[in-house]
């Protein structure tokens, strides 16, 4: 059985993953933690929490509530700042077989290029992923909230760093698909999309650009992933059902294995987009 995928053909360096099950940004940590409770070596790629210039404090408590049908949360960007995160866990990451995507974040369009450029060739950075959902300081509207600016950003990444770039898109837009599209032109290598709102939005985007889409929201169980992948994601992201259950990613890793060896099917590759008609 082989579940192995490619999540950036575009990019010399690529990115690929034993198996396309990975840990979202802000539900994983540094990864660091989790290593202590379960096998992380078994994952596909870990994406850490979001990581900006300077050192981060994040909101005051309470910063997450349990909903009847899921978890509101306002952590504020809380880490460590990207010094420190070369300095002191980017080494042990360099140790690990699984491949880790930095989640950067930043006000603006040169800290988004200063972290990239930080980043670039450190070992144990595997990729980066643009979380575009932060409001511009200069216009008070979200990165990813127009096709201009999502192309504007990834443009001035990939620039500054020859490692892969995956563009995390927020849902709070009335036309995912171009801005997915703008993102793709400008050079992003892949993309991450929230399936929550609306709900099509891997199907449609998938259907629009010609990088992989990693779907992500609301992933549960094996047969939550396999829906997003026969829709036309190459890899999965398992974020909120960290917090109910550490083990999500890996129970969601074995839901994949499981359907594929019930419906006999050899290689992941095969279902990708199976959806589509």
């Amino acid at each position: 059985m082989n579940l192995s995928v490619e999540l950036a053909p575009r990019c010399k360096r690529g990115l690929f993953l034993a198996n396309p099950v990975m840990a979202a940004s802000g539900t994983f940590g540094y990864g660091l933690e989790m290593a202590k409770e379960l096998d992380i070596q078994r994952l596909g790629a870990i994406v850490c929490k979001g990581t900006t210039l300077r050192r981060r404090r994040g909101n005051p408590q309470p910063r997450m509530v349990e909903t009847a049908a899921g978890m509101l949360n306002s952590i504020g960007l809380q880490n460590m700042g990207v010094e420190a995160l070369i300095r002191d866990v980017a080494p042990i990451w360099a140790t690990w077989r699984v491949p880790v995507v930095v989640n950067i974040a930043g006000e603006s369009v040169e800290e988004y290029a200063r972290l990239a450029r930080r980043l670039n060739g450190v070992p144990g950075v595997g990729g980066l992923e643009l979380n575009i959902s932060c409001p511009n300081v200069a216009t008070g509207l979200e990165f990813g909230s127009s096709p201009q600016m999502a192309a504007t950003v990834t443009a001035a990444v990939k620039w500054e760093t020859t490692l892969p770039v995956i563009v995390k898109l927020t849902p709070n837009v009335s036309d995912i698909v171009g801005v997915a599209q703008a993102a793709a032109e400008a050079g992003a290598d892949a993309l991450t999309l929230i399936n929550t709102f609306p709900a099509m939005a891997v199907y449609q985007t998938a259907a629009a650009v010609d990088v992989p889409i990693i779907g992500c929201g609301g992933i549960m169980t094996g047969l939550d992933a396999m829906e997003y992948i026969m829709a036309g994601a190459t890899a999965v992201q398992v974020g909120t059902a960290t917090f109910v259950n550490p083990r999500a990613t890996l129970d969601v890793l074995e839901g994949i294995e499981r359907y594929m060896e019930e419906e006999g099917v050899g290689d992941i590759c095969q279902l990708v987009g199976a959806a589509r008609v």
